[in-house]
């Protein structure tokens, strides 16, 4: 008698997984958006999946991570310095590298996706999930910068996100940068004294 209940629990358990995982990655419908706060609870945080069920939606757009840090100096001065390129950081770790890392094709990207999905424009953290995000893509850019900076110290990052749109197959557009679509500026983050 236990071991068929213990069997049937774990059939249940499978299929309300399943179906809530598919729920959460199939194209939006009625019933994901009657049941999205049930769903989001059950898949959140440890199975979330970040493309969709038949229906692939890749990106129109180039981001371009920029950041900075900032230092009080014991006269109370502020140092800011100039602004590093994360993203083409990225791109020198992957180009020439037969087997490059999929953090180091990927882990800005995600980070930053999954940010603007999270705070939207506003850049207001409304959730734990959003501050968690947050503290997240503040700890790639410090830890990144960190290495980049040769060891100085600094208690405060900022990111700037520069989005280029995508030229289409087979066309020209000369010597011209493309305009960009979005320059936005988050604000500074506290991070540790170390940077990290």
């Amino acid at each position: 008698m236990g071991l068929h209940t213990a069997v049937l629990l774990c059939l249940v358990t499978t299929l309300v997984h399943i179906g809530a995982v598919f729920l959460q990655v199939a194209p939006a419908n009625p019933v994901s958006r009657r049941y999205s706060r049930q769903v989001d609870a059950w898949v959140y945080p440890l199975f979330e999946q970040n493309w969709r069920l038949f229906a692939p939606n890749p990106d129109s757009v180039n981001r371009q991570v920029l950041a900075r840090t900032a230092h009080t100096a014991s006269n109370g001065s502020m140092r800011v310095s100039p602004w590093v390129d994360l993203t083409a950081m990225d791109r020198a770790a992957v180009e020439h590298n037969p087997f490059p890392s999929h953090t180091a094709q990927n882990l800005l990207r995600r980070a930053w996706a999954s940010y603007v999905d999270t705070h939207g424009e506003d850049d207001t953290a409304r959730s734990d999930r959003a501050v968690m995000m947050q503290k997240y893509l503040s700890n790639i850019a410090a830890d990144r910068l960190a290495d980049h900076d040769d060891g100085r110290t600094f208690e405060f990052v900022q990111l700037r996100v520069v989005t280029l749109p995508v030229a289409a197959p087979g066309t020209t557009a000369g010597h011209r940068p493309p305009t960009p679509v979005e320059n936005r500026l988050l604000p500074w983050w506290k991070v540790t004294p170390d940077g990290k």
